[in-house]
């Protein structure tokens, strides 16, 4: 039988609002502002995002001169920069309202040993530069990043490798090791993200044991738990029971999940019972139950909550008032895609709450698939206006009104 979401009563501090968009948009001016409103004014026409996503993918295909239209527009609403140089202004306006940056070298689809050699040295670059700044609270890269996803499922799924696969796997290993121990070295903490649940697996036990490498003294290393999936809470028990008896700190980033429905495509292609929750609700539930876990556990879990939904977030405040625990705690933190929910993590932050945003960057046509997914997800369902748009439409009326008043 479904278990079906509780609801339950929040008695959230009322400093904390998530509909003050002064507030959230306080680092925009009014031209910044009408930008950002005629994007998500075209993400909100669902013709329109398939329409341009074709023709995006097909003039960069034929080489027309696009990229820089699209780095004026979506790409620099969403991304930091081409380069760790030019995050620098992204990271320091987002200081300026102490919200920490997050690098998150997001070029994909390279798939051979030189590239996964050079995804690990940009990775570390990030690293580098987290321990220079305070306002780069973490660091974040994937295991497909550095290491071939075929190889992973294979050791997954207990195959036989060849010599040269368990010398790449090997590899994988060794880059891993390197980055966390850096981290470690530096004292930067380092988030190892979720993949499809293929992989998975391969990738908990080699995060697994960077923990119990790197976190015995404090928490390094985080390993990311996808709340979609069914057996998703029961392996954050399980991975807080193995970190008390190895005596070494959980790193827990929270998230509902990002590959839903390659998942339930590859169940029924392959015939097997879908690893991911039938419904949005009962992925909600198991969210807010792992938050009130990890607070429960908190004197061996520091988490960090990866998550645009403001119920979520204002639960969490409100477990946190419960316990008595400071907004200031760096053992809990929030975070936010860089671009969007700019309503939750600015207001947070001004309530004294730890909150970062993940700050993507890499050359323009590398990105673009990241960029995609974005557009996807802003897109209107049903003719209704995404939060995003509501918000920025609501501030825009707020400047106008103040404008006619004189103030």
């Amino acid at each position: 039988m479904t278990k079906m979401p509780t609801t339950k009563p929040l008695t959230m501090s009322p400093k904390v609002s998530f509909e003050d968009t002064s507030i959230a948009f306080s680092s925009k001016s009014n031209l910044q502002l009408k930008k950002i409103y005629l994007i998500f004014a075209s993400m909100n026409q669902n013709w329109l995002v398939k329409l341009g996503t074709f023709f995006i993918k097909l003039f960069l295909f034929l080489h027309f001169p696009i990229k820089k239209i699209i780095k004026i527009t979506v790409f620099e609403q969403f991304c930091g920069g081409e380069n760790l140089q030019e995050c620098n202004k992204t990271i320091e306006n987002l200081d300026k309202a102490h919200i920490g940056t997050i690098l998150d070298y997001s070029v994909e689809g390279e798939d051979d040993e030189k590239s996964f050699d050079k995804t690990a040295k940009e990775i570390l670059l990030t690293i580098e530069k987290a321990n220079q700044n305070l306002a780069i609270p973490f660091a974040v890269f994937k295991v497909t990043g550095i290491g071939s996803a075929e190889l992973l499922e294979k050791v997954q799924n207990e195959e036989e490798l060849y010599d040269e696969e368990k010398e790449a796997f090997e590899l994988i290993r060794t880059r891993i090791d390197m980055l966390c121990g850096r981290a470690a070295i530096l004292n930067v903490r380092i988030f190892i993200d979720a993949e499809e649940s293929w992989i998975q697996d391969t990738i908990d036990k080699l995060t697994y044991e960077m923990m119990e490498k790197y976190n015995h003294d404090k928490c390094v290393v985080y390993n990311t738990f996808q709340m979609y999936r069914k057996d998703m809470l029961d392996n954050l028990k399980m991975a807080t029971q193995q970190a008390r008896s190895n005596h070494y700190h959980l790193g827990v980033k929270l998230v509902r999940g990002a590959y839903m429905e390659k998942e339930r495509q590859r169940s029924h292609e392959n015939n097997y019972c879908e690893p991911v929750h039938e419904t949005k609700a009962n992925t909600d539930h198991d969210f807010n139950l792992g938050m009130e876990y990890a607070v429960d556990n908190r004197d061996v879990i520091s988490v960090c909550v990866g998550t645009h939904n403001e119920y979520s977030c204002k639960l969490l405040v409100d477990l946190m008032n419960q316990n008595h625990i400071s907004p200031s705690d760096t053992h809990f933190y929030f975070a936010q895609l860089l671009g969007m929910s700019d309503n939750i993590s600015f207001n947070l932050s001004k309530s004294g709450y730890n909150v970062a945003k993940y700050v993507p960057y890499g050359p323009v046509d590398a990105v673009m698939p990241y960029l995609f997914r974005r557009a996807e997800e802003n897109t209107s369902v049903a003719g209704q206006a995404s939060r995003e748009f509501v918000l920025i439409k609501r501030e825009m009326v707020r400047r106008k009104r103040l404008m006619i008043q004189g103030k």
